[in-house]
């Protein structure tokens, strides 16, 4: 714990730069795996630099929640576009924690459609995967279209970014 000027105890927060395959439910083998974390070594100068940065690879027994943390500031409904509350979706979430997503389709508040909740608008992405490379403290910002598209190529499937602060 880092301490202000003052003596006071202020908790540290971090920046997480996670990458997930675009279908929530779908894993890459573990040479595929490789193949990604050796690109994101070299792309992210937190880790590559011997800066504080992290790399966790994960494969979930069950599709997870990758937000973006304090960054979200807004989730919109693919259907009629009107803002859908962050605390129906906290509720969501917090009914998941437990046990993942068995299924991501939503009756959403605002004008009852159906969807998935891997389809609602959010501002700042979030998504929902079984598989993540979450690279803590990356120095960098978002990856380009072409480094995704070449993590993409190495994983063997298409990819989305979520960056979360925390």
């Amino acid at each position: 714990m880092a301490k202000d000027i003052h003596g006071v105890g202020e908790a540290m927060s971090d920046d997480v730069l996670s990458i997930i395959p675009s279908d929530p439910r779908w894993q890459p083998d573990r040479v595929a795996a490789g193949r990604a974390v050796a690109l994101v070594e070299h792309l992210a100068p937190g880790v590559a630099d011997g800066g504080d940065g992290e790399i966790d690879v994960t494969w979930y027994d069950e599709v997870t929640v990758v937000d973006c943390g304090a960054n979200l500031e807004r989730i919109g409904c693919p259907l009629c576009r009107a803002a859908i509350d962050t605390e129906w979706w906290g509720d969501l979430l917090e009914a998941h924690c437990e046990g993942g997503f068995a299924v991501l389709s939503v009756e959403v508040p605002c004008c009852g459609g159906s969807t998935t909740l891997n389809l609602l608008d959010y501002d700042w992405p979030c998504g929902f995967a079984r598989f993540e490379i979450a690279i803590w403290n990356p120095g960098r910002s978002w990856f380009s279209e072409d480094e995704l598209a070449v993590m993409a190529d190495r994983l063997g499937h298409p990819v989305r970014q979520i960056m979360a602060h925390i």
